[in-house]
């Protein structure tokens, strides 16, 4: 028990900021989905405190995902407005995503390039930081927690700053400035002088001093106003009985209904994609670089999501946003994510009130940072010194992400990356090792093949050995190969029997029918 405790000074302040930066991203993503705004809070709930123990992430936080806002509202639909039917769903991809754990599919995990989940990174932080420049001027007519190009409102990321600059609310521009400030004050100077500004952290700050503002406008102290939407809006029981009867179950006269079961499978597919890819991206941030477990953070997002779906949440995934959050703020453990699920839970049965003082431009001065955090200009350079094979794919997910959304994003970087892959295996065959040397008049060629030799490297062999001049001798040395594509091979044995025209002679040196049965 002490050692889930031995970071504490570090997760309970990082667990606090993450619970302030939850709360608007779950109820955002409720509203998106068509979806009990609750469900959203039971989803950051179960996520953190279930999710979070049942895990092996260090510092990876769960909860309802922007990504599925749209399957979730199109399956709500497709099962006739049902929402208990929905719930149903949840559990039985639940059921899937823990099977998937169990059979050990957590190594997909594992197929995707650096270079992609750096751009991956990267897209987010930017995303992050355009998506809450509207919210810091006080425009919020789009919803927290979107990470979609095109907003359901019809707007799209940049049309929304454009309106936002033309509707500023001076009343929050302050209160974001400020924030910001904080912020900045606190991690680039107060932190430096006193562990005690490691213990309180800035965006606690921001969030009393955001409060206090909304107070002294309300109250006509200051001459500045924010309207309901430009605040957090937590749905407030009227008592303990009213909390509870917003937890709803699932309607299991519906385990007959197909489309119940083709929707499970997207909703487990879809969420189990962001997922790996968040554990991806959550250890390259780490900086103890800890590993995360594949195989059981898919079974900890099964069990998340069965009990999530029992009780009347929305589907569950790790999600960036707040990992990324958590990360920056200081968390060291897994500690600091189920903390933050303990404070939505009491939240929201004891301070809903206080929470909807909370002005959503305070927390975008501190979603804004984070954003920067993921997507600093240094990053950039460095992966534009790495050359194009790392640049391209990296500089492609970036945009995609920006241009689409997060898993589009990530296949337009995946595709790039494994043209590159292709094109690298095209280009490197083999080599030629001329020496320019004469044997028996006859000038002297040696091609050295690769140790893996595919199908795709037919072309590339071919035009070599085609530009062979006539006359010549050329020795074919396989010997360091471990596999050669049939095709290969019989590219090779062509070109030994349409040499004799030519006079060119052929050496073939560990070229067996073996070797390319190795490969098959």
């Amino acid at each position: 028990m002490k050692s889930v405790f031995k970071e504490i000074k570090s997760d309970l302040p990082a667990s606090i900021v993450v619970f302030f930066v939850a709360v608007p991203l779950c109820l955002g993503i409720a509203l998106a989905s068509g979806a009990p705004l609750f469900a959203g809070i039971i989803a950051g709930i179960v996520g953190g405190i279930i999710c979070g123990i049942a895990s092996g992430s260090a510092l990876g936080v769960s909860g309802p995902a922007a990504g599925l806002a749209v399957v979730v509202l199109n399956s709500i639909q497709t099962l006739g407005g049902s929402w208990h039917a929905f719930l149903l769903a949840v559990v039985l991809a639940g059921c899937l995503q823990l099977l998937a754990g169990y059979l050990r599919a957590g190594f997909v995990a594992y197929f995707f390039p650096s270079s992609v989940i750096k751009g991956m990174l990267t897209g987010i932080g930017l995303i992050i930081i355009l998506k809450q420049i509207p919210h810091a001027v006080g425009y919020d007519e789009n919803l927290e927690g979107s990470l979609q190009f095109a907003e359901p409102t019809g707007e799209n990321t940049f049309s929304a700053i454009a309106h936002a600059f033309t509707q500023i609310t001076p009343g929050a521009v302050l209160i974001a400035l400020i924030s910001i400030a904080i912020l900045l004050l606190w991690e680039n100077v107060l932190m430096k002088k006193s562990r005690i500004f490691h213990v309180i952290q800035g965006p606690l700050v921001a969030v009393v001093v955001g409060i206090i503002m909304f107070n002294l406008y309300r109250n006509g102290i200051l001459n500045f106003t924010l309207a309901d939407k430009q605040l957090v809006t937590l749905p407030v029981p009227e008592n303990i009985g009213a909390f509870f009867g917003q937890f709803t179950s699932p309607d299991f006269s519906q385990l007959a209904n197909p489309e119940v079961y083709f929707i499970a499978v997207v909703i487990a597919v879809i969420a189990s994609l962001e997922t790996l890819l968040c554990v991806e991206a959550t250890d390259k941030l780490d900086p103890l670089k800890r590993v995360t477990p594949t195989n059981r953070e898919l079974k900890a997002q099964g069990l998340g999501n069965i009990v999530s779906g029992l009780i009347g949440g929305l589907p569950i995934t790790q999600v960036i946003v707040r990992s990324s959050a958590n990360i920056t703020f200081g968390a060291k453990t897994k500690l600091s994510a189920i903390l933050h699920g303990v404070w939505l839970l009491l939240s929201v049965i004891t301070i809903a009130h206080l929470l909807n003082m909370i002005p959503l431009a305070t927390l975008a001065a501190i979603l804004i940072l984070v954003g920067y955090k993921l997507a600093k200009p240094a990053l950039f350079i460095q992966m534009y010194k790495l050359g194009w094979e790392q640049f391209v794919p990296f500089m492609a997910t970036v945009v995609g992400i920006l241009a689409t959304d997060l898993l589009k994003g990530i296949g337009i970087g995946l595709a790039v990356g494994i043209f590159y892959t292709l094109r690298h295996n095209y280009k490197n065959s083999h080599y030629v090792h001329d020496t320019k040397t004469v044997e028996n008049g006859k000038e002297m060629h040696h091609l050295v093949l690769a140790e893996e030799v595919s199908f795709l490297n037919k072309a590339n062999i071919l035009k070599t050995l085609n530009a062979i001049p006539d006359n010549a001798k050329v020795v074919i040395d396989g010997s360091k190969s471990v596999a050669i594509d049939y095709d290969v091979i019989e590219i090779i044995q062509n070109f030994r029997q349409n040499a004799k025209s030519k006079n060119i002679e052929v050496e073939l040196l560990g070229i067996t029918e073996e070797k390319a049965e190795m490969s098959h």
